[in-house]
């Protein structure tokens, strides 16, 4: 339940930043704004499915995860190595630390959780 909970947060809270970043100021950092969206959506997804138990779910789970390690890991060494398409952070801008590289550590967990409540079937 734990995991579900931080996930559930992580897609509030990258929801509710993507949401007002959108929505008040796009065109100063389209980049970083349209990567929150989607960290946004790849934290909801991870959430509903990791709620679940089925086999597809957990698949589904898994994916979301993966996605989540390379969008942390990918847009926090783009924040590094260009960091001018960056002027406003994202929820992994380096590596996530505006959010105390929690969202560095939770994929890492979350597929921990994840192997250790592999369905029979999957």
């Amino acid at each position: 339940m734990l995991i579900i909970t931080a996930y559930g947060v992580f897609a509030i809270s990258s929801f509710a930043r993507a949401l007002y970043q959108i929505s008040t100021n796009f065109e100063a950092s389209p980049v970083a704004y349209s990567l929150s969206a989607f960290a946004a959506a790849v934290y909801i997804l991870a959430t509903y499915a990791l709620a679940h138990t089925s086999v597809l779910w957990w698949k589904v789970a898994l994916a979301a995860v993966l996605v989540e390690l390379i969008g942390v890991i990918g847009v926090g060494l783009w924040t590094v190595l260009e960091p001018e398409l960056f002027n406003r952070s994202t929820v992994w801008s380096h590596f996530g630390a505006g959010y105390g590289y929690i969202p560095l550590i939770l994929p890492f967990v979350g597929l921990l959780w994840l192997m250790i409540h592999r369905p029979r079937s999957a």
